[in-house]
């Protein structure tokens, strides 16, 4: 092919609309995909995540799908002095800003009270220490009561008159009674009593005592001058 014949297709129509559409297939795809991006991505939206907390579920959830959002609950919780279905926290927090369809998580209130377990400290450790305990596990302790035994010696539990055992379950709002040592002996305790004599040292049947001597006492009578 000669130079001449090489430049002159250069000069086809036909070339240059081929160019020109490979050209335009490349922008169409570039813009195209700038806003297919732009539109999964809600790319300039911001939406203020509302405050739902202390909300009924119900409408929490109204809240939110109105400012084109998500909800989930993702734990619960328990507050006496709340309903239940309440909303007791939320996760992003309120007031910060996010992309239209975000999964606002909360924490709702149970209906129930939560039940915890007796713990092994019935006759097995001392009152300030088993109070210490129950407390930091949430129980609720209510007035202490004393019975004859070891001063300050834990020796049972109580709810509503009823003895409680290791593995028992009480509700977090149930009041527990300690049964306390009050360090006085109780009247049916047994008081072990001995005689004198066996306080005595034993005497052996030919007269010498367990030492080797004899029983009798030696002396020597002196007469006066």
């Amino acid at each position: 092919m000669k130079a001449r014949e090489f430049f002159d297709k250069f000069r086809s129509k036909r070339l240059w609309l081929n160019l020109l559409a490979m050209l335009l297939v490349v922008v169409l795809l570039c813009v195209g995909t700038y806003i297919a991006i732009a539109y999964y991505t809600h790319h300039g939206e911001e939406i203020n995540i509302p405050d739902i907390r202390h909300k009924q579920f119900s409408d929490a959830e109204h809240i939110l799908e109105s400012n084109s959002l998500n909800i989930m609950v993702s734990d619960t919780g328990y507050v006496r002095t709340l309903p239940a279905d309440c909303i007791l926290e939320q996760s992003p927090e309120p007031g910060r800003k996010v992309k239209s369809g975000r999964t606002i998580y909360v924490v709702i209130n149970s209906a129930n009270s939560p039940m915890l377990t007796i713990p092994d400290i019935i006759d097995n450790c001392s009152y300030r220490e088993a109070r210490a305990k129950l407390t930091a596990m949430g129980f609720k302790v209510g007035p202490t009561e004393y019975i004859p035994g070891e001063k300050d010696w834990l020796y049972g539990l109580k709810h509503n008159g009823v003895l409680l055992q290791k593995g028992s379950k009480v509700s977090v709002d149930d009041m527990i009674v300690m049964q306390v040592g009050d360090g006085l002996m109780d009247e049916n305790d047994t008081i072990m009593y001995m005689d004198a004599d066996d306080f005595m040292p034993a005497s052996s049947e030919d007269g010498y005592n367990s030492s080797g001597q004899d029983d009798e006492d030696d002396f020597e009578v002196v007469t006066g001058p």
